[in-house]
């Protein structure tokens, strides 16, 4: 199970009829890749459910669920030391957490760049953003809401105030 201290937020997001919904989801939702999954799947969402996962300040989960379809992109590798949902979303994607405990490495992103395209955030959005050492999880997160369309709701539930 996750230690809920190293969860920052967790939230779900999805589009019904025009309308963005923003809520959290639970500590039991963040046990593994497949409950958060089947969680999102619950959701009435019309192109599927997004859930924005920050982890301890430094790393962030972005997985959406369309049907049968899970796509995943986890920030940094290196959050697998610190989530056991990362880990379990690396496993999904067949990557091997590195062993390498350099703090100043840089970070490795892993997963789809794209899996926000068609609405709005592209890879290449998405990847300029990923770059930027010198943002938080929540910063980073903030932008692609934004860029979504659900960007003042993301920002009110996290506590961060609008630009």
């Amino acid at each position: 199970m996750v230690q809920i201290d190293e969860v920052d937020f967790a939230l779900a997001a999805f589009r019904q009829d025009g309308a963005w919904t923003v809520g959290e989801l639970t500590r039991e939702h963040l046990a593994d890749l497949e409950t958060l999954a089947d969680a999102l799947r619950r959701l009435p969402g019309d192109s599927g459910a997004i859930a924005l996962i920050g982890i301890d300040d430094d790393y962030f989960l972005l997985v959406r669920v369309t049907g049968s379809v899970v796509r995943v992109l986890v920030s940094d590798v290196a959050a697998a030391d610190e989530s056991d949902l990362a880990a379990s979303a690396l496993e999904v994607l067949g990557i091997t957490a590195p062993l390498d405990d350099d703090e100043d490495a840089e970070a490795v992103p892993a997963g789809d760049l794209d899996l926000l395209g068609d609405l709005g955030m592209h890879a290449m959005d998405m990847a300029v953003l990923l770059d930027d050492f010198d943002l938080y999880p929540d910063e980073v997160l903030s932008d692609v809401a934004r860029k979504v369309g659900f960007g003042e709701a993301f920002d009110d539930a996290v506590g961060l105030t609008s630009a």
